[in-house]
């Protein structure tokens, strides 16, 4: 999948890459998305017309609908916490009242206006393609490395049982690429992002794991405890894992990455 836009837009390809570890757990993790999150993904956000923000949005679109019914969701914010199907959020602090849920039973009447934009965007995937329900587990966004490795067993042990999941992962890179930057542009972005590409690419957990958390801030990569985490979850969950999809954009100034891992 390649997201095409006026702005830079490096593809990594349809690589076919494998990893291979061992556990003992008995998951039910058969899938990970890799998405970015930003809002501009909910078209009255942007308005009829932006071509950037429309292929953004098909590329997100495009991803979960492969998905399975029941998804649990990663991301990161200031305030980390749980958010559970019952949940409604509203994106009215991003300019519009948009209101989503993440499952049947979350009543938009009472849509919390402080919910974080991971949950919120899980939110809105979910109600596009008509998934059964999401739930959301947000960490702190500058959660340290060894930090990410205890999160990431953690989930995988949750995550194991009887109940099929699939793992939705919410994160963008770097914000600081070319002309149209957050701040001013870094020339650091394009190696820091394009290394994210190919460890997403080589489903390379190692490299994930590996992600300078100080590069990483100064860059405003705000995926980067996600992507650790989910290393760990693999990592811990074992056994062999597919890149079927990945690919990089620049729309914005923002990295935005997008793969699909299917276990083997």
């Amino acid at each position: 999948m390649v997201i095409m836009v006026p702005q830079k837009a490096l593809p990594v390809g349809h690589a076919r890459q494998d990893c291979s570890t061992d556990s003992n757990l008995a998951t039910v993790i058969r899938r990970v998305a890799v998405l970015p999150h930003p809002p501009l993904i909910v078209p009255e956000l942007t308005g009829a017309g932006d071509r950037d923000a429309a292929a953004v949005r098909a590329a997100c679109l495009g991803i979960v609908r492969g998905l399975g019914p029941r998804w649990f969701v990663l991301g990161a914010d200031r305030v980390p916490g749980r958010y559970g199907p019952e949940v409604a959020g509203t994106f009215r602090g991003f300019g519009v009242d948009v209101r989503v849920g993440l499952g049947p039973a979350a009543d938009p009447t009472f849509a919390d206006p402080a919910l974080p934009l991971p949950a919120l965007v899980a939110g809105w995937l979910r109600g596009e393609v008509g998934a059964q329900e999401a739930t959301v587990r947000v960490i702190p966004a500058d959660l340290s490395p060894a930090g990410c490795v205890a999160e990431g067993e953690r989930m995988a042990t949750e995550l194991s049982g009887p109940d099929p999941v699939d793992l939705l992962v919410l994160g963008d890179g770097s914000h600081r690429h070319g002309e149209r930057a957050v701040g001013r542009p870094d020339d650091r972005a394009d190696a820091f992002d394009a290394d994210i590409a190919a460890a997403l690419a080589a489903v390379d957990v190692d490299r994930l794991s590996a992600i300078d958390p100080d590069l990483a801030a100064e860059l405003g990569a705000v995926g980067r405890a996600p992507w650790q985490v989910l290393a760990e979850v693999v990592r811990a969950v074992g056994g062999r894992w597919q890149a079927t999809e990945s690919s990089m954009s620049t729309p914005f100034g923002v990295a935005y990455h997008f793969a699909v891992w299917t276990a083997a």
